[in-house]
């Protein structure tokens, strides 16, 4: 690789990291209100919300990867253009191939960066978030275990407790639930305990009473019990285990243990052929959408046309290719056997790519058409 190969793949990476930089900081913040909302709102400590967040991170930067290489693809190469070091360089005798290599490298650093997230970090980080999550939310249920206060874990939720005994009895409970506006639920009881049973935590109401109060005739009914079972996941939104979802699913148990994955989550063979083949597709689709902003700039670059559209049909295919993402990945999920169609977004990129480099290489046949065109228009 020369000085100047060396030179602009500097640069590549040097603006892909400032947009990426931006480009995850605005997607954070919207999860973070969110995230906030529920950990903070919950009584959970800055330390569980930063947890959380950094979980999320390798989601967002899978999601701003391929869109950060390209903007800064279609930022060096622009201004490289604009600065007439790619004028000087085509004058000197090299190829638009040759011009793209420092593209080719960068792309290929992208996917493979793109390749370590989406194989690897992705799924362990969602699995370790999915669990932390219902870790955080059967300890929400013990905080709101809070003894003198009127608290408000959710709308239309009041709870009170007394007092808590040393043992763990709670004293003199009061519960309304006003959440369905046709009906008012209130639990009075003496005595109640918290019983946990599997991931879900339940509150045991002894010798309490029930009154339920209908909103359309004011009717009041009185119901004494016993004891009564109230589950906390109520009271808090509940985060479970249950089956895990794909994108949890480590890569290697994709590729050894489909069998096991239908039995045991009730996955199909499609879904999973969709979610494992996409792993490595985004890699490819990375690469693609790179080869596009520099090959499309190129070819601007031997036109009459301002650089701003050659920038426009770029972003336009950039687009194209993503929404062709969501179309093939329908057919797979409904027959495994159809997984390489979602390798076609990435192979039609790299394609066109490739054509747009071979029609730069011949500037003379671009010059011609286009006078013609405008001759055929003037006619």
């Amino acid at each position: 690789m020369s000085r100047y190969d060396r030179y602009v793949l500097s640069q590549y990476l040097l603006f892909f990291g400032f947009f990426a930089l931006i480009l995850v900081a605005v997607f954070w913040i919207n999860r973070a209100v969110s995230l906030f909302d529920w950990l903070i709102g919950d009584g959970q400590s800055v330390l569980a919300f930063l947890e959380i967040s950094a979980l999320s991170l390798p989601n967002l930067v899978r999601m701003v990867l391929p869109l950060a290489a390209f903007a800064a693809t279609v930022w060096v190469t622009n201004r490289l253009n604009s600065e007439s070091e790619l004028t000087v360089l085509r004058a000197t005798g090299s190829s638009p191939w040759q011009l793209a290599r420092p593209a080719m490298a960068f792309g290929v650093l992208s996917a493979a960066m793109m390749s370590a997230l989406s194989l690897f970090l992705l799924p362990a980080s969602l699995a370790q978030m999915q669990l932390r999550e219902a870790e955080l939310s059967r300890s929400v249920s013990a905080k709101l275990l809070n003894a003198g206060n009127f608290l408000h874990p959710s709308a239309g939720i009041t709870f009170f407790i007394g007092s808590i005994d040393p043992d763990g009895t709670l004293n003199n409970v009061f519960l309304t639930d006003q959440r369905d506006p046709s009906v008012e639920i209130t639990y009075t009881s003496d005595r109640a305990y918290l019983v946990r049973e599997d991931d879900m935590a339940h509150l045991i109401l002894v010798d309490g009473l029930a009154q339920r109060k209908e909103a359309h005739n004011d009717r009041l009914s009185t119901t004494a019990f016993a004891d009564f079972s109230y589950p906390l996941g109520d009271l808090s939104p509940a985060r479970t285990m249950g089956a895990r979802p794909l994108r949890n699913i480590p890569t290697l148990d994709l590729l050894r243990d489909r069998d096991e994955i239908t039995q045991n989550e009730g996955h199909s063979a499609g879904a999973q052929a969709e979610e494992l083949h996409l792993r490595f597709a985004r890699a490819a689709v990375t690469f693609a959408v790179v080869m596009i902003g520099v090959s499309t700039l190129l070819l601007g670059g031997f036109s009459r046309f301002g650089i701003w559209k050659q920038v426009l049909v770029a972003f336009v295919l950039l687009i194209l290719i993503e929404g062709m993402r969501g179309v093939v990945s329908e057919p797979v999920r409904d027959n495994a056997q159809m997984w390489p169609l979602i390798y076609l977004p990435a192979a039609i990129g790299v394609l066109i790519s490739m054509i747009f480099l071979h029609l730069a290489t011949r500037p003379q046949a671009l010059a011609r058409l286009r006078p013609r065109r405008k001759q055929e228009t003037a006619t």
